[in-house]
């Protein structure tokens, strides 16, 4: 995954999640992500399969892992 800090002290994640085909794919998995403590935004693009996470901490990448995969989906890696 790509990490970056902002000044605001926001930190943007994008991740690589596969499966993804449409609107209410990316809904699921930007729904179960947003419910991940310290997470600001999420904006998944099933055309890409990239999830860009903006969190007021780095995400432990297992949790964020779950969170894909109770959307029933699965995190392959680093965008």
């Amino acid at each position: 995954m790509t990490v970056r800090t902002d000044t605001q002290g926001s930190v943007t994640a994008v991740y690589k999640v596969s499966g993804m085909s449409c609107g209410h794919c990316e809904g699921a998995v930007s729904g179960e992500i947003s419910e991940l403590p310290g997470v600001a935004s999420v904006k998944a693009v099933a055309t890409t399969g990239e999830v860009t996470v903006v969190s007021s901490a780095p995400l432990d990448e297992e949790a964020v892992r779950a969170a894909v995969d109770e959307a029933g989906f699965e995190l392959v890696g680093p965008a």
